[in-house]
């Protein structure tokens, strides 16, 4: 292992989060955006319908989630035997080049192909980035790594989201997609010159990887992630309408309302590292049940400023509290494949992040109101809580609360 001094450390886990935070910026500006895009991509059908056009538009959403489910397992087959630093490298030039076509694109298909390509890196970077972080940090340290990648994330909904909205509505959403691309290349940048070499796993393969979806255990706790975590992209995907048409405010208020979910997002992913790595059962049960009270609650209180604020805060709290939790645990169900555990839990999350804005959307063109996603949001995580009791109650021995020994960084 190299000798890595404490500066050295601290540089290296924050060149790989500031990677999340690109992730956390190319993830979520479109929800702050939709109904600018809606606007632009397609101005026949916005002015039909606003509602229905930006429920179209959510198909940007959609369409990265897919493209996630997509290129997180795939990539994690194909690059077994990659070092874990020159895939992170590999990936974030995809996102550069995927995200700079998003923003160039002339049309709403082309920008939709764009977004898919972008989207094919995510998965792979949170799996490679967060078990080079974990690996820093050493062992017994599997949720505080994730959480390392998740906290770049949750930095970026606390100030990135909100500044890049806020740039999106007022030199248009090309600009901001455009900007995100330049984080990447920032990002590429510092990796380059701070991150240590990590041997891939001893043995991996192609093969060894995908033997993970041998495992019941994985698609069940793939599962888990894929519909319980939907519950909360079912509130976040429409935050900037119901923003406006629920609680009455004016557009500007829509990075503020992102920025005080981002700080609860942030909050509950500090706090979720540490106790996942103490008990991941009690994380993920407990998680669950704070994300079902909080998303109910947003759907009463959401019309009033107050509540809107005080609502996305505590939704946004318990969505990151479970995140490290589902992440180990998928890691853990798969010991002998860890790039493809951490990389499916991104693509269950990114299914979750598909189905809760698509149902959301179904509701919503079906003409039952913006707040009704909220109602689709409890029933997708309450799904997601029994899924879980399952998975715990399946296995034959009890859920690992720390994970496997990762491999070192060698010298680079």
């Amino acid at each position: 292992m190299e000798n890595l001094t404490a500066g050295r450390r601290r540089a290296a886990l924050l060149a790989l989060a500031l990677g999340g935070f690109g992730l956390g910026l190319t993830e979520f500006v479109a929800m702050g955006l939709l109904p600018d895009l809606a606007r632009d991509l397609l101005p026949a059908a916005y002015a039909r319908s606003a509602p229905d056009a930006v429920a179209t538009a959510g198909w940007m959403i959609t369409i990265y989630a897919l493209g996630v489910v997509v290129g997180a397992p795939t990539i994690a087959a194909l690059t077994a035997r990659l070092p874990r630093r020159r895939l992170v490298i590999l990936l974030l030039a995809l996102f550069i080049v995927g995200t700079v076509a998003s923003a160039l694109a002339p049309t709403f298909t082309l920008v939709l192909t764009g977004r898919f390509l972008a989207a094919l890196a995510h998965g792979a970077y949170f799996g490679a980035a967060g078990l080079l972080a974990a690996s820093m940090l050493g062992p017994g340290s599997q949720g505080k790594g994730f959480a390392v990648v998740l906290g770049g994330l949750t930095a970026a909904n606390v100030f990135g989201v909100p500044l890049i909205t806020a740039l999106g509505q007022a030199a248009g959403w090309r600009a901001a997609y455009l900007a995100v691309a330049a984080v990447f290349a920032l990002t590429l940048l510092f990796v380059l010159f701070t991150v240590p070499e990590m041997t891939a796993a001893p043995g991996g393969s192609p093969r060894a990887e995908l033997a993970a979806f041998k495992s019941p255990h994985v698609w069940l706790a793939a599962a888990v992630a894929a519909v319980g975590f939907g519950g909360f992209f079912a509130v976040n995907s429409y935050i900037a309408p119901i923003t406006t048409h629920v609680t009455g405010l004016a557009e500007s208020y829509v990075p503020w309302v992102l920025a005080v979910m981002g700080i609860g997002m942030t909050a509950g992913n500090a706090v979720g590292g540490l106790t996942a790595d103490r008990n991941l059962r009690r994380s993920v049960l407990l998680g669950f049940v704070a994300m079902i009270g909080t998303i109910a609650l947003f759907g009463l209180v959401a019309a009033t400023p107050v509540g809107l604020f005080a609502g996305a805060f505590l939704v946004g709290f318990a969505a990151l509290f479970i995140g490290p939790a589902l992440q180990a645990r998928l890691i853990a169900v798969a010991p002998g494949a860890q790039l493809m555990g951490a990389a499916v839990n991104q693509s269950a999350s990114n299914v979750a992040n598909s189905a809760g804005a698509a149902l959301g959307g179904v509701v919503i063109a079906a003409g039952w109101g913006y707040l009704s996603s909220v109602w689709i949001g409890v029933a997708l995580a309450a799904t997601g809580l029994a899924l879980a009791l399952l998975s715990f109650r399946l296995d034959r021995h009890p859920a690992p609360t720390e994970a496997p020994r990762l491999p070192e960084p060698a010298s680079a």
